[in-house]
């Protein structure tokens, strides 16, 4: 492990010089600039079906409101305390899987099934790829795998593969449960809590969409991994030339029977959040608070005492505390897009530009945006805050579905968080297994421009059949 540690250095001292809030507080400030120079205007809102929608024939100048220098400033507290209930929403989900952490069942969860793989690895692949995507398209499990990868990484080496196929099996798995986003809290549930969707809509199309993405990546990793275990010449090894697979699983974790039913518990929990919100269109209280719930019960399961539950939630939060900060100081940038009245002169000239295309291709466009700016925002939920205040009322206007801006969101998000850069987690994930990021883009990058190219099919699929509700 302390070899693992070691590799890590390098990578953190490159990621100390992007610091996603150096680049928002970048965009803040040139949102502010942009109030002198570009004209105010607005668009009428008006009530449609119970949600909020541009006219879109309402557009008119205004007089020019530009904020002030202090108004940079100010404008991250106010961010901060619109997006309130968003970010106490991850703070909280956030402690209730540090409750779930410190009950041990997860670590003993991957522990077992890699000590039951060991002799049949043929399907280690996509039984943990299965698993982490699971997490990724459940419960937003980001930096919560990268324990994994210093289990997946030696035991695949172990077992004929190599490095590479470890740190995939984690990070490509849970980025296809990112991508996919079924009832993922950080993501979709964000998103569509934005557009003013019912939570967690439009479930289906994302299962279909969490099945292609899953057997391509696992198509594609499985072969790779495969020509490796016949010529060793064709893989990447790094520090872990020889790894010993008993040796590496003698271990005393055990899945006991209070793993079991914590593990019960947390499926438990899914299947009662989607009834709640399918039946009585539950919503972020509700869902959180369901959490709540969900950790005191697990935490009583696990024998946790009362002060080791509150202290286990106190750290899942704080681990999610940058994240939390990341989406009000996105918020703040739409602060002052608002505050300036520019917002909708934005969305005036950006529809006016794409009203001629085809709606399908408007939907692409907005897929190559969100990419684009998860480079910036590499935060799910910090992404969807920045983003879908602009992105719900553009689709109105040219009209894409409001569910279709949310996938192309979604798509945008989670394929990217396998090569961005500025996702401090995926870089640590690359430190822990000492793999180079330009080895692995090249490696990686055949599976991107196909899971780009499915996104793209998707879109187009999903505006021409009106994916909804609206």
């Amino acid at each position: 492990m302390s070899q693992l540690q070691l590799n890590t250095e390098p990578a953190k001292s490159k990621l100390r010089e992007i610091n996603v809030f150096v680049l928002l507080f970048a965009v803040l400030a040139i949102a502010v600039i942009l109030t002198y120079i570009l004209p105010a205007g607005e668009y009428a809102r008006v009530e449609m079906n119970g949600r909020s929608v541009v006219d879109p024939a309402s557009f008119k100048l205004v007089e020019s409101s530009p904020v002030k220098p202090l108004g940079l400033v100010n404008s991250i507290h106010t961010g901060m305390v619109e997006a309130a209930n968003i970010i106490f929403f991850v703070l909280i989900i956030g402690g209730t899987f540090g409750i779930l952490t410190a009950t041990g069942a997860i670590e003993a969860l991957i522990v077992t099934l890699s000590r039951k793989l060991a002799n049949q690895e043929r399907w280690l692949i996509p039984i943990m790829m299965l698993f982490f995507a699971v997490g990724g398209s459940l419960m937003g499990m980001a930096e919560e795998t990268l324990p994994y990868i210093a289990i997946m990484v030696p035991l695949a080496v172990a077992l004929g593969f190599d490095v590479m196929t470890g740190a995939a099996i984690v990070l490509v798995g849970a980025s296809v449960g990112f991508t996919s986003a079924i009832m993922n809290p950080f993501t979709v549930g964000v998103a569509q809590g934005i557009a003013e969707l019912p939570t967690f809509s439009g479930m289906g199309f994302r299962i279909g969409v969490f099945v292609v993405m899953y057997l391509v990546s696992v198509g594609f990793i499985y072969r790779y991994a495969m020509k490796v275990k016949r010529d060793r010449s064709q893989g990447f090894f790094g520090e872990f030339q020889t790894q010993n697979a008993d040796a590496l699983l003698r271990s005393d974790i055990r899945l006991t029977t209070a793993h079991k039913w914590i593990l019960s518990c947390f499926l438990i929990n899914f299947v009662v959040l989607a009834f709640g919100v399918i039946k009585y269109g539950w919503y972020i209280t509700e869902i959180a608070g369901l959490f709540v719930l969900l950790g005191i019960v697990i935490g009583l399961i696990g024998k946790l005492s009362p002060n080791t539950i509150v202290e286990s939630f106190m750290k899942g939060a704080a681990g999610l505390i940058a994240g939390a900060l990341v989406i009000g100081v996105a918020r703040a940038v739409v602060v002052v897009l608002n505050e300036g009245h520019i917002l909708d002169t934005i969305l005036y000239y950006a529809a006016g530009a794409i009203n001629q295309i085809p709606p399908a291709f408007s939907a692409v466009g907005m897929l190559i945006l969100q990419t684009v700016m998860s480079f910036i925002v590499p935060s799910g939920s910090g992404e969807a805050a920045l983003t879908m205040p602009l992105m719900t009322p553009l689709a109105d206007l040219v009209g894409v579905t409001r569910q279709t801006a949310v996938l192309a969101y979604q798509f945008g998000d989670g394929i990217s968080n396998i090569f961005i850069p500025t996702s401090g987690y995926f870089m640590a994930g690359l430190a822990l297994a000492g793999i180079p990021w330009t080895r692995w883009m090249k490696w990686i990058l055949p599976l991107i421009l196909v899971q780009y190219g499915i996104a793209v099919v998707a879109v187009v699929v999903a505006q021409m059949i009106g994916y909804g509700p609206f």
